[in-house]
């Protein structure tokens, strides 16, 4: 944390933004608008909040042009984009301590491991044969790379991460613990006594800045390559099949499941607990609602939702129709039932 917080004014000079009320407020951490206090900045993005901001003892709050009158704590900063004022402010409330560039001496290293630059290595790392690393990476402990690995400029892996052999990571690529990138996919041949494990022996390529979170999991390819494209955000707990194709700037949320050889386009969203079923086509700009199942290919700048995965409009239509039924299923139910009591015995 910031060793003094910091004042409404440097607040607004950092974001930007238009500064009401004093400029003298200090504030040295961050909560939301409920349990914000004179000593905390806080953020109002959508007017469902709004009534929160009436009752928030907030010492400073970020907020867009539209709810700069809004009752609630007086000072204020407007922006155009509270979310990302927020962001910009956490960083200077709770800057990142710097890392150690050196080799821990319980770390191992193989024959041929070469970086340049600075090299944080932490407790109990090992690293295979071969492997190379750009400029200023950051390896936690227990952090595992394989041999023939290729790691970018400034990439940071998290403790126990664990690095399959040959994959490569661009520059900037964050992985958080526990991941496991470069892992054998699941394919087997059915045969008389059981089932053949398919080798895998392809290659597992993530592009620059992407971000993959804990536990996630990333499959090298069977024989061709699995990708995911530049600037990408993965959450934690993802499965990534053998071969899929995940284009740029796409956010995958906590939970997702791609089968093997899905293709999915540039700036998509795929929402928590959705799955994919393998060799589908998500096109650019796509939405996947959470908890979706899809099954089919999803065209481009298409939102879809439910199982089997349809037009998001066409779900929540059948959805308000089915709530305009129920209230007249007893109804129903009633008149079959009168009519069944008015037929012959044997008719029935």
């Amino acid at each position: 944390m910031s060793a003094r917080g910091l004042t409404a004014r440097r607040i607004a000079a950092l974001v930007g933004g238009e500064l009401l009320g004093s400029p003298d407020v200090l504030v040295a951490g961050a909560a939301p608008l409920p349990d914000a206090g004179p000593g905390d900045v806080s953020f109002l993005a959508t007017g469902r909040h709004v009534p929160a901001l009436a009752a928030s003892r907030a010492g400073v709050v970020l907020l867009a042009a539209a709810f700069r009158g809004a009752p609630g704590p007086p000072t204020r900063v407007v922006v155009a984009d509270p979310r990302a004022a927020l962001a910009t402010v956490l960083a200077a409330l709770h800057p990142a301590a710097p890392p150690r560039w050196d080799v821990h001496p319980t770390a191992r290293l193989g024959p041929r491991c070469r970086w340049r630059g600075r090299l944080a290595l932490g407790p109990h790392a090992v690293l295979g044969h071969d492997v190379q690393l750009g400029t200023d990476c950051r390896l936690g402990a227990h952090v595992e790379i394989a041999d023939g690995a290729r790691l970018g400029d400034h990439c940071r892996l998290d403790d126990g991460v664990s690095i399959g052999p040959g994959v490569e990571l661009g520059h900037r690529v964050a992985v958080q613990s526990g991941a496991r990138i470069g892992t054998d996919g699941f394919g087997y041949v059915a045969a008389e006594d059981g089932h053949t494990r398919l080798p895998h022996v392809g290659a597992c390529r993530v592009g620059d800045d992407v971000e993959i979170g804990a536990n996630t999991t990333v499959d090298r390819g069977s024989i061709g390559a699995t990708v995911i494209g530049a600037g990408t955000k993965i959450d934690n707990l993802v499965h990534v099949a053998h071969n899929v194709r995940i284009g740029a700037r796409c956010v995958i949320m906590a939970q997702v499941g791609l089968a093997g050889s899905t293709i999915v386009g540039d700036d998509v969203l795929i929402a928590g607990q959705a799955g994919l079923a393998g060799q589908l086509r998500v096109g650019d700009g796509a939405r996947v609602a959470a908890q979706s199942g899809v099954i089919g290919d999803v065209r481009a700048g298409a939102t879809v939702s439910g199982y089997p995965a349809r037009d998001h409009r066409a779900v929540l239509r059948q959805a308000a129709a089915l709530a305009r039924l129920t209230p007249h299923v007893a109804t129903l139910e009633h008149l079959v039932q009168s009519h069944d009591d008015r037929l012959p015995t044997h008719a029935r």
